[in-house]
């Protein structure tokens, strides 16, 4: 029996589930947030492969798409600047509003 890439399931779901698309994000955002870096990175790198994709987000933020991938990959070490620049882009091209708030 044929088996999808997770990836191509992702992508799928993204575009015939907008919720999806958001809680994705929001996972991505969450992770980094809360200091899981890494897995807050590959969400985040799902959620561009399944979206704007590298070529147009490196057109948008002025870095190269190899280097957006590897930023983003497991060993990959972003700066916050760019690591900003990237969320940055991708809530104005989703027309969200982020908002962080503190719980106890």
């Amino acid at each position: 029996m044929p088996t999808r890439d997770y990836k191509e399931t992702i992508r799928e779901r993204v575009i015939n589930d907008p919720p999806f698309k958001k809680v994705l994000l929001e996972e991505a955002l969450v992770c980094l947030l809360s200091g899981d870096v890494d897995t807050g990175k590959a969400v985040l790198k799902d959620y561009i492969k399944a979206t704007t994709g590298f070529e147009n987000l490196s057109k948008n933020i002025d870095k190269k798409p190899e280097s957006l991938i590897r930023m983003l990959g497991p060993k990959g070490n972003p700066t916050a600047n760019n690591l900003f620049k990237i969320i940055s882009h991708i809530q104005k091209k989703e027309k969200l509003k982020f908002k962080v708030s503190v719980s106890d």
